[in-house]
């Protein structure tokens, strides 16, 4: 786990999946034209969105599950040497069972 990184509120640390290094052909991909994938680990997660009463509605997800997410979703971090992935839970589109 990074550095004790706590999200707040409905946000969630993400470490992102590893891109492929080649293609199912065996053609070895340059980094520059590698897909970012869109399926991660969640490593941490706030506390939860407040509800228009005040009460702290639960998160779906939880630390540890592997998610997907949109293609343009969070905002890409380094830490400790690692990238991650912050985002609202509202842009993780299915946990991976």
């Amino acid at each position: 786990m990074p550095t004790k990184v706590r999200p707040l509120n409905d946000k969630v640390l993400i470490e992102r999946a590893k891109a492929d290094e080649k293609t199912k052909g065996g053609i070895i991909l340059p980094d520059a034209s590698k897909e970012k994938p869109k399926e991660g680990k969640i490593v941490a997660v706030g506390q939860g969105r407040l509800s228009d009463t005040g009460e702290r509605i639960p998160f779906q997800v939880k630390a540890g599950d592997r998610v997907l997410f949109k293609s343009y979703a969070g905002t890409d971090v380094k830490l400790d040497g690692k990238e991650y992935i912050l985002m609202s839970e509202e842009e993780i589109l299915a946990v991976i069972e």
